[in-house]
């Protein structure tokens, strides 16, 4: 330890990072700090530049298991080694094995935890007991019903759905676009709604439509930093959202954030109804 200096302040303090592997057109980093809390640090890094436009192959691209894990080796070089794939539809493309694969391959390659987007929803829902859900995506409807598809591999039935049909630009999207695009998503049935697409901002919706809405939503970016910080025992800031206050209080009062499925309450299930599979966790 370095001596302390008369009149100087000892430190740097010791800070937590989680590192973050995101497609190249990723726009909002700045959404995603601002989940976590003052003592966490996001070590990002993209993926190569692609000259396409988001399809179901553009995802596949994005998703390439040596692309993605030439990013994990990158931000594991430093404190990370909680990581992080920010992509849903790269981490759905090929359904729940290929979701699954992923994962493996983070931790293969020196992540002590990886999670994906997708698989963080997953786990999101599986931690509330939710079984049914409608979906909102900014994607054609092709990439859509992928999303639809590796839910309903998880037990998780899609009651309803709307998407924006964009192939570009999803950043650009407004609030007013996207609250009623979750507002045609949502139906009487569904118990969350799910909002795919950590390019398609939600933090300030999130709270507001639950209000409205009398029901969860749950966002890509909410979902992975949430899920990230769990590893790391640590809990997310997002004023009025249900999943970051539900888990929370359950929490500090029971199993800690880290501990594994055994010990995370999973859907229980209704009659007739399959509980939430939850996800590949990474880790020994």
């Amino acid at each position: 330890m370095a001596p302390e200096v008369q009149g100087l302040p000892s430190g740097p303090p010791i800070r937590a990072a989680i590192g973050v592997v995101t497609p190249f057109d990723m726009e909002l980093d700045a959404e995603l700090w601002r989940w976590l809390p003052g003592d966490v640090d996001l070590l990002m890094t993209r993926t190569p530049f692609l000259d396409d436009v988001v399809t179901v192959e553009f995802a596949r691209e994005v998703a390439e298991t040596s692309v993605v894990t030439d990013g994990v080796r990158r931000v594991t070089a430093g404190r990370a080694d909680v990581v992080l794939y920010a992509c849903t539809s790269g981490s759905f493309v090929r359904g729940r094995a290929g979701q699954e694969d992923l994962v493996r391959a983070m931790t293969d390659v020196g992540a002590r935890e990886a999670v994906t987007s997708s698989g963080a929803i997953v786990e999101a829902l599986s931690v509330l007991g939710i079984t049914r859900v409608s979906t909102a995506t900014p994607y054609t409807p092709s990439l859509s019903l992928l999303l639809e598809s590796f839910l309903h591999e998880y037990g998780v039935t899609v009651t309803g759905s709307a998407e924006l049909g964009l192939d570009g630009r999803i950043w650009e999207v407004p609030y007013a676009q996207t609250a009623e695009l979750i507002r045609r998503a949502n139906t009487p049935a569904a118990e969350v709604v799910v909002v795919s697409c950590t390019n398609l901002p939600t933090y300030d919706l999130i709270a507001p439509l639950e209000a409205e809405l009398g029901k969860p939503i749950i966002t890509a970016n909410q979902a992975i930093v949430w899920a990230g910080l769990r590893r790391l025992a640590k809990f997310a800031n997002g004023e009025g959202q249900t999943l970051l206050r539900t888990t929370a209080n359950r929490e500090q009062s029971g199993p800690g954030p880290t501990e594994r499925y055994p010990l995370l309450p999973l859907a229980a299930g209704r009659v007739g109804e399959s509980a939430v599979t939850p996800p590949v966790l990474s880790g020994p």
